[in-house]
């Protein structure tokens, strides 16, 4: 096997570990079922789904909850702020703006997910559309890999269409 498709296989094992984590919470998109898998050296460091409607937080996004785990999980006295220098972020949706900031913040190497923000309804995503991913290379870090689209039709059937027909009320972010 080659460096390259050892990779793949290791990012759709990753993956499916978060699409895994993401069904835990039902089958309704309307839940928002986004699950994230920190992995550092093979071993998981941090897994969460979304938490906000539980923890009555509108900062608890599975990525920020993978954080913080990963982080305390990690930390030393020498790393008492919890970087995750050499670890990869696996997401089932394209990260938010907020959840990409925080990939710069806590300093992963790499940014790996599933659907992005073509693949499902606008809801899931900042109203203005902002390339969020893009902004990591562009303003913040040049050290950063991003790799999205692995197991695509999976991770995609997990939240409503681009094309669903939504009332107002169902819809986030907008």
């Amino acid at each position: 096997m080659t460096d390259e498709a050892d990779t793949l296989a290791a990012d759709e094992h990753w993956m499916r570990a978060a699409i895994a984590i993401a069904k835990s919470r039902g089958s309704d998109p309307a839940t928002a079922p986004i699950a994230a898998v920190i992995v550092r050296d093979g071993q998981v460091i941090g897994s969460a789904h979304n938490e906000c409607d539980t923890l009555h937080d509108a900062t608890a996004h599975a990525e920020i909850m993978a954080f913080r785990r990963a982080g305390a999980a990690t930390a030393t006295p020498e790393n008492q702020s919890g970087e995750l220098r050499g670890a990869t972020l696996y997401s089932t949706l394209q990260p938010c703006g907020m959840c990409t900031m925080a990939s710069i913040w806590s300093k992963v190497s790499r940014i790996v997910y599933g659907a992005g923000r073509d693949d499902v309804h606008e809801m899931y995503f900042e109203a203005r559309h902002v390339d969020t991913l893009a902004f990591v290379g562009d303003a913040y870090r040049d050290d950063v890999t991003i790799t999205g689209g692995v197991l695509r039709d999976a991770c995609a059937a997990l939240y409503y269409p681009p094309d669903a027909k939504l009332d107002f009320e169902q819809q986030a972010n907008l």
